[in-house]
């Protein structure tokens, strides 16, 4: 069967990897386990069953959009290429030595996150850029040739350069280029002027280490995707949704690998604003529970919270500073290890702790059966009676509740002397306030309430926590969307082509001059709308503007978002204007005397967003007797509790369940507390509510 229009998203996760095809339209999912040693082989798996599912062959597919894993994992795992840095003499030991900010204050013992490469594996060359871009120092070729000859000897076959200053001129890292490809045409070499052309040297040339270290590996696994693919009759476009909450090609992709590090969290994200634009909400706050990691994030006025750095890997509890920076546009979410195969331990002062470390899916939790023998949240879930063993995944995957019961004894109830439900509520009750802390925090970072917020719950997990959650967090309103089980990969589906260029280019405001940021921006906008033009030869192409600033002497930036007439037409009073706007709106201040400085200059290129209709308040409420019932305990009562249990699919827009009770799905199940009441909308999202 063809049809006209056949699109793919493809999610790999930790634990599961998500296939979504859209058939003019409707939607068609299943999950599969991830298979770590040949991620392809799941992919290929899913498109089979999904495409069975819709009634199309896989050579009808007219269009694949893809998210990984795959590279954060590779970081995380240090499992990456045999990489060299090469950099200005006098600074090989940047990644290493950091920044002065201690991420734990008071810890005397600190251990600080070891670089992504060793001493031995950074080399250097007599250069120097000062500040503007002046060449102080010039850089020798032959100096050059003789540090690749070592490199050639050494085997590496990744190279990351980052020079000072480079940002600001790129020549010397250009020449280091024309030898490396001269000499060692085999090795793949990334440049910081190409991949993070910003300023502090820390961030530039970690992101340009982590985006070298990780080449090698995705494009090999890109290059296997598209040749399995080919062997399954599919020859369609592939897309790669990149961490800015957009789509690049797959040969811009398999170049700036290091673009892909929140690949999927972003299709997530992008998923929860589409629902908001459709019920017309503002303030909304996204969380994604998977099977490894939990994912909230901020969307204010239907649009995801940007940034341009961000951490991957931190290794102190969590903690801003304690991880990896990677200086490139990125959705700011914060992250944490808080999914369904995050095992459990009991620390030395005896209290129950949750993740980071996972079970993945090989072994995966301990119900799954394939040899885990530690407590998982999805043991919890199970024991507690949130989730059906036999209808786990719709029925593809058995649970085994003897298994939860036996891993939760052994590491939780026999060292504090509980029972297994006990044991589960614990658990269920630590990891949901790890993800109540976060999202608390990440809150009073960016100057929220969310107690004006709706919760937009998604992945395999998120609806089986989302009722608790709202609780701790004083959230009034949650919507599960149909699709809520796979929901990053339908979001991949949402998301326009897009690509966000940045430079680094220092002026103040006293200083500036109109010309030069009219330049400036017209070589970005060329840089950004080149590489959605490479993805879509036709399609409009709008420009978002975007420069950080700062009050002179301060530290980092806000960002400043700008009209197309403030980039038409630069004016610093404008500029100076919108700063303090958002100043205030930060800091409830702003400060008198002081000059404002401009960093980081952005221009972000994108397709227009796919048009929504706006969903219809409900006209009648209809109760819906169930016709079975099971007991799940109710963790804001303490105690086990009658929970009627309803099929998503027989509910109809109006239908209404009071809880305590559990809305079941192939993908997913919907957990609604005694405190809640969930209705069915006419799109088919439920609408859960404080009762009353």
């Amino acid at each position: 069967m063809a049809a006209s229009s056949i699109r793919m998203g493809i999610d790999i996760g930790g634990t599961f990897t998500d296939v979504v095809v859209e058939v003019d339209g409707t939607p068609y999912s299943t999950k599969v386990l991830t298979t770590y040693a040949a991620p392809e082989d799941a992919i290929i798996e899913g498109i089979h069953r999904v495409c069975k599912s819709a009634g199309v062959m896989p050579g009808d597919i007219t269009q694949i959009i893809h998210g990984t894993t795959l590279a954060t994992n590779a970081l995380i795992e240090r499992r990456g290429a045999k990489t060299a840095l090469i950099t200005t003499k006098g600074f090989r030991d940047v990644i290493e030595m950091r920044t002065e900010s201690r991420f734990e204050q008071y810890d005397l013992n600190l251990t600080l996150p070891e670089p992504l490469l060793a001493r031995q594996d950074r080399f250097t060359l007599t250069e120097r850029m000062d500040a503007h871009g002046n060449v102080l120092i010039p850089l020798e070729r032959a100096e050059i040739e003789e540090l690749v000859a070592q490199l050639k000897e050494a085997g590496f076959t990744s190279i990351a350069v980052g020079l000072l200053h480079s940002y600001q001129n790129d020549a010397h890292e250009k020449l280091v280029r024309e030898v490396l490809t001269e000499k060692m045409p085999e090795a793949m070499v990334s440049l910081s002027c190409e991949v993070s052309p910003q300023m502090r040297e820390y961030e530039r040339f970690n992101t340009v280490v982590a985006n070298a270290y990780i080449k090698p590996l995705i494009k090999s696994y890109l290059g296997r995707l598209e040749a399995r693919l080919r062997d399954e009759g599919v020859t369609c476009p592939v897309f790669l949704m990149h961490s800015g909450g957009g789509i690049i090609s797959i040969d811009s992709a398999a170049e700036f690998p290091v673009r892909l590090v929140e690949s999927g969290p972003a299709g997530g994200a992008v998923f929860a604003a589409n629902i908001a634009a459709r019920y017309g909400l503002d303030r909304v706050l996204s969380f994604d529970m998977g099977g490894t990691t939990a994912k909230i994030c901020l969307i204010r006025d239907q649009t995801p919270k940007t940034a341009r750095v961000f951490e991957v890997a931190r290794t102190y509890r969590f903690k801003k500073g304690s991880g990896m920076p990677i200086s490139i546009p990125v959705i700011d979410m914060v992250e944490i290890g808080a999914g369904g195969g995050s095992l459990a331990h009991v620390d030395a002062m005896r209290q129950i702790r949750v993740g980071p470390e996972s079970a993945g899916s090989e072994p995966g939790p301990a119900c799954y059966g394939r040899g885990g023998d530690r407590p998982a949240v999805t043991d919890a879930d199970l024991t507690l009676g949130k989730l059906d063993p036999e209808n786990f995944a719709g029925g593809s995957i058995p649970l085994y509740p003897e298994k939860s019961a036996r891993a939760l004894n052994s590491v939780i109830g026999e060292t504090l002397d509980m029972q297994a439900q006990e044991a589960a509520f614990g658990l269920a009750e630590v990891v949901d306030e790890n993800m109540a802390n976060a999202a608390r925090v990440h809150a009073v970072e960016n100057g929220e309430d969310l107690a004006d917020y709706t919760m937009i719950a998604f992945g395999g997990a998120a609806p089986l926590h989302a009722g608790r959650l709202c609780e701790k967090l004083g959230v009034s309103r949650c919507l599960v969307p149909p699709g809520a089980g796979v929901g990053s990969a339908i979001g991949f589906l949402r998301a326009p082509f897009s690509f966000e260029a940045n430079r680094s280019v220092y002026m103040r405001l006293s200083d500036m001059n109109p010309e030069t940021v009219s330049t400036l921006i017209d070589e970005l906008r060329a840089e950004s709308t080149k590489f959605v033009r490479s993805c879509d030869a036709t399609a409009d192409i709008a420009c978002e503007y975007k420069v950080y600033m700062r009050y002179a002497g301060q530290g980092w930036e806000i960002p400043v978002i700008l009209s197309e007439e403030d980039a038409a037409n630069p004016r610093a009073e404008r500029f100076q204007d919108l700063f303090e706007s958002d100043y205030t709106q930060l800091f409830s201040r702003t400060v008198e005397g002081l000059d404002i400085e401009i960093t980081v200059w952005s221009v972000n290129a994108t397709t227009p967003p796919q048009p929504v209709t706006e969903v219809a308040e409900e006209t009648g409420i209809t109760p819906v007797e169930a016709a079975q019932k099971r007991e799940i305990f109710d963790p804001a009562l303490g105690a086990p509790v009658s929970a009627a249990i309803v099929q998503r699919k027989d509910m109809t827009a109006g239908d209404s369940v009071a809880g305590p009770a559990a809305i079941t799905e192939d993908e997913t199940t919907i957990i609604v507390p005694s405190s809640r009441t969930a209705t069915s909308r006419s799109d088919g999202c439920i609408d859960l509510t404080v009762k009353g």
